[in-house]
């Protein structure tokens, strides 16, 4: 985990967020995929930094990259 990405069973069920929020890695995406834009997203929430927000990001895509697929076809 890097100094910006922290996880705490207290905070939100431990999800991945930016050090000093509450604001969970998955929360950003969802903002992100529903049209808002990153100075939306800093305007919107003051006390996200714009370093935290990348490190968000990275965490995110760095998740992806270690995501393992399984193609579970089962014949008859």
């Amino acid at each position: 985990m890097d100094e910006w990405i922290v996880t705490d069973p207290v905070v939100l069920g431990g999800k991945p967020c930016i050090k000093g929020t509450r604001i969970s890695v998955a929360f950003v995406l969802e903002l992100l995929a529903s049209g808002a834009s990153r100075r939306d997203i800093l305007h919107a929430y003051p006390h996200v930094t714009d370093a935290g927000l990348t490190a968000a990001l990275a965490y995110a895509a760095r998740t992806m990259n270690n995501e393992i697929v399984l193609d579970l076809k089962i014949s008859a």
